[in-house]
């Protein structure tokens, strides 16, 4: 048996600072509350949800609500000032999860312009906004961590869908372009793709039989729940990471 001192540290992110947009809710609030669990400080990025956002950072020992809309460039920086002038040190860590999608489920002759333009505002936009700040401001020489959540659907592109797919396809390509562009610097870039996961936004708009269709396609007979995907971005963000850049990783249980 290994001896304790040979143990990994239960807090591997201690002393670090994290960005997580979206942080209020679903999937975004699962992983803030996770790297807070792995010893990160959090500023948890939200747009609309205030005081959920405001009780996840009271009930996390340091992390901090920041009101800021992806999709402006002033706000993005505001998250990493906060980082700054919350933690007294810039962001080590980036998770860029904020997005949204049209729960009217139209095909592409259907979509109006407008909806196509907020989804890629927010999706594709706001995670550029995210990156190129991350890629400017990370520190250099280790521990610099860049994640963007994008999803399943670029693999199994269905129906409906088309503007969001369109969107995090788009994200996927400039991680992989920018994890090459970081070359020297020791900061990663991946991107985590969640299949179905019962969140607010997989939820709307959609009937009862359609999300049952989709749990019983899955091999393992369930829905994802925003749990199971935070443990994948919490190990991007560790330094037993590192070997891992570039990537996008599905977490589906199976679903593609």
């Amino acid at each position: 048996m290994a001896d304790a001192s040979s143990q990994p540290a239960a807090t591997p992110l201690a002393g670090r600072v994290a960005i997580v947009t979206g942080a209020s809710r679903g999937i975004g609030r699962a992983i803030a509350a996770h790297l807070s669990a792995l010893g990160a400080s959090v500023v948890l990025g939200y747009v609309s949800s205030a005081a959920e956002a405001d009780a996840l950072a009271a009930e996390l020992p340091r992390a901090v609500a920041v009101k800021a809309d992806v999709a402006d460039e002033a706000a993005v920086r505001s998250l990493f000032d906060a980082a700054e002038s919350s933690f007294g040190a810039g962001a080590h860590i980036v998770v860029a999860n904020a997005a949204v999608h049209d729960d009217k489920y139209p095909t592409v002759a259907e979509t109006a312009t407008a909806d196509f333009d907020r989804t890629f505002a927010v999706n594709a936009r706001g995670a550029f906004l995210c990156l190129r700040e991350a890629a400017n401001r990370l520190p250099r020489g280790g521990g610099g961590r860049i994640v963007a959540i994008t999803s399943a659907v670029v693999a199994y592109r269905p129906t409906g869908y088309s503007a969001y797919t369109a969107s995090k396809a788009a994200v996927e390509a400039m991680v992989r372009t920018l994890a090459k562009e970081l070359k020297g610097t020791r900061i990663t870039a991946n991107c985590v793709a969640p299949g179905p996961t019962t969140t607010d936004m997989f939820l709307a708009g959609k009937s009862e039989e359609t999300v049952e269709r989709i749990r019983t396609a899955n091999p393992m007979g369930r829905l994802g729940e925003a749990g199971d995907i935070a443990p994948t971005v919490g190990f991007l963000c560790t330094d037993a990471a590192e070997w891992v850049n570039g990537q996008v990783i599905g977490v589906n249980g199976g679903y593609v």
